[in-house]
């Protein structure tokens, strides 16, 4: 399946929400929108099908004058954040066209793009989960060590890839399959089922679902 829409938004924050049946469910609120259209890719001009997207409209003063000169040859205001989206057919967009929340429905599922959360520099327990060394027998300074990283005859060196201590978060994350609860077109509003990477007031791009669920397959087929 081939992405058809997407849109930029601002992650405000999780809450819970009940159902007519009475379940709860934890749920992400994304400010998103609106988003224009800044500029139309097409396998005839550039090699694929893209659509470019603006959102966040600052003052003048805050883009440089290419940023300015791309928004003000199309009429557009100037935009703070760009990003592109890869689409199916970007024939369908025009530039300048205005998009919103409203191309998401309840029921559909989304992928949410964001950065993480940056940890700092870490250790081996909490970056990859290492038990850590015995508590007892004498042992006073092994305890949230790695142990040993490779050993010394052959092939006496360290292998590429070996889980060690390092920097941890602030990675592009992409979280899958998430279910649209709820849309507020009126505050530009999207709430979706379960957790979005980053932090409140994060940048998150929100795409339809690339492989979503085998039972929202059947639905799309029927």
């Amino acid at each position: 399946m081939t992405r058809t829409k997407g849109i930029i938004g601002r992650k405000i924050g999780m809450t819970q929400i009940f159902t007519e049946d009475g379940e709860m469910i934890p749920v992400t609120v994304i400010q998103a929108g609106p988003c224009y259209v800044t500029q139309v890719k097409t396998r005839e001009t550039d090699g694929y099908e893209a659509i470019q997207l603006g959102f966040e409209q600052v003052a003048p003063k805050r883009l440089n004058k290419p940023e300015l000169g791309h928004l003000r040859k199309h009429d557009l205001p100037p935009l703070r954040i760009l990003r592109e989206i890869r689409v199916e057919n970007a024939r369908q967009y025009e530039v300048g066209q205005v998009l919103t929340v409203e191309i998401f429905q309840p029921g559909e599922y989304v992928d949410v793009t964001g950065t993480s959360k940056g940890r700092g520099f870490t250790g081996v327990v909490k970056r990859w989960g290492f038990g850590g060394g015995p508590k007892t027998h004498g042992q006073s300074d092994r305890w949230r060590a790695p142990g040993s990283i490779g050993a010394g005859t052959f092939p006496g060196r360290v292998l590429p890839g070996t889980r060690m201590a390092g920097r941890m978060g602030n990675e592009k994350i992409t979280v899958r399959n998430l279910q649209v609860v709820r849309v507020d077109p009126e505050n530009h509003l999207i709430l979706v089922k379960g957790a979005v990477p980053g932090h409140k007031k994060g940048l998150v791009i929100i795409r339809d679902a690339v492989r979503p669920p085998k039972q929202a397959r059947k639905k799309q087929v029927e």
